[in-house]
């Protein structure tokens, strides 16, 4: 049975000028790459440090019958804002893309109480990184086109961190150069409203993952995640089905030493289970099922992409291809006590990223 080792809470990922690797189960206090002391093997201006410094913030929501994604992204040369909607008994999607050049936002330094926003037309997009309440909340508004109507949405993420296990990592690409990432799985509440219908998402049917970012990321980066939650619905002894909430988001990145340290991870009721390096294949392309397995037995999934999504940036001495395909999840997983849970057809994202900036 793979283990790993859950570190006690330290201040910042970055120690005396040098990033440290490890796993922890809460957030940092404060997060700053430019504290790195020369990350690159010849000094540079911290200009030109801050811009090879890729980082976002995103989030995945889901109840019965809606799945939600966005994400505030910062790569420095441009920025960009997307949101994806799914409603999986009509089919209907809300696609919603973004692009602004430079860097006009800067995400958080802390999760205590900070915020990121974006305001341009057609769209506000605010996420509110508040852990000092126990919560991270989120506001949309996107304006109507002709070919898609209004959406706007109220979230809040009950991340309480002494009832449930995040999970933070820092992670390196090299002695000095390094990626955090943060993840959270918790109940959502909230409203949307969606082409003039009122939804009230109550925290006992809807879950959600959310996401921070930060990394000296290479300069072709690439990265595959894959996201999903839902209930396990077990009968108890007398035949009442009991509901309880898990989720996973694995990953397959470039760092260099995976097996100590990665950034997967699976809760089960707000309880983590830190997971194995895994290889994510798709041996008949992107749209075709993908195939997720460790070497230890702890994961085996296949995920078949149903609706795909896929955005292509192509600017001057920059490239990007993500794909974001909605689909389903089956297999199997193990929990750090040694628990299976049969996983079929899990509604959930694939994520497939390369970009060259």
């Amino acid at each position: 049975m793979y283990t790993r080792v859950i570190q006690e809470s330290i201040p910042t990922p970055v120690v005396n000028g040098i990033p440290v690797a490890g796993t922890w189960k809460h957030s940092f206090e404060y997060v700053n790459l430019l504290d790195i002391h020369r990350p690159f093997s010849k000094p540079l201006p911290k200009a030109l440090n801050d811009s090879r410094i890729k980082e976002w913030q995103s989030f995945l929501v889901q109840d019965e019958r809606f799945l939600l994604e966005a994400t505030l992204s910062n790569v420095k040369f441009y920025r960009w804002a997307q949101v994806f909607l799914y409603d999986k008994e009509s089919r209907q999607q809300l696609w919603y893309r973004k692009i602004l050049p430079f860097s006009g936002w800067r995400m958080p330094l802390t999760l205590s109480n900070a915020s990121v926003d974006s305001r341009s037309y057609g769209i506000f997009f605010r996420i509110h990184d508040w852990l000092d309440a126990n919560m991270v909340k989120v506001d949309l508004d996107i304006e109507p086109t002709y070919s898609r109507p209004s959406f706007t949405a109220h979230l809040e993420f009950e991340i309480d961190e002494t009832k449930l296990e995040p999970m933070a990592v820092s992670l390196l690409f090299s002695e000095a150069r390094s990626m955090y990432s943060y993840k959270a799985f918790s109940r959502v509440r909230g409203d949307m409203v969606f082409g003039g219908r009122h939804l009230s998402l109550n925290g006992t049917k809807t879950v959600g993952l959310f996401f921070d970012y930060k990394g000296y990321y290479p300069y072709r980066m690439h990265s595959t995640w894959c996201n999903a939650f839902g209930y396990i619905v077990p009968k108890d002894q007398t035949g009442q089905k009991t509901y309880r909430y898990y989720g996973f988001s694995i990953a397959e990145n470039q760092a260099k030493e995976t097996f100590k340290n990665n950034e997967n991870a699976l809760w089960v009721e707000g309880k983590l289970t830190p997971l194995p390096p895994v290889r994510i294949t798709q041996p008949n392309g992107i749209q075709s099922d993908w195939i997720i397995q460790d070497m230890e037995g702890m994961i085996d999934l296949v995920f078949t992409p149903k609706e795909p999504v896929c955005n292509e940036l192509n600017l001057y001495l920059t490239h990007a291809e993500y794909n974001i395909p909605f689909g389903y999840y089956n297999g199997m997983l193990v929990t750090s006590e040694e628990e299976q849970i049969h996983v079929h057809n899990l509604c959930g994202l694939g994520q497939k990223l390369y970009m060259r900036v």
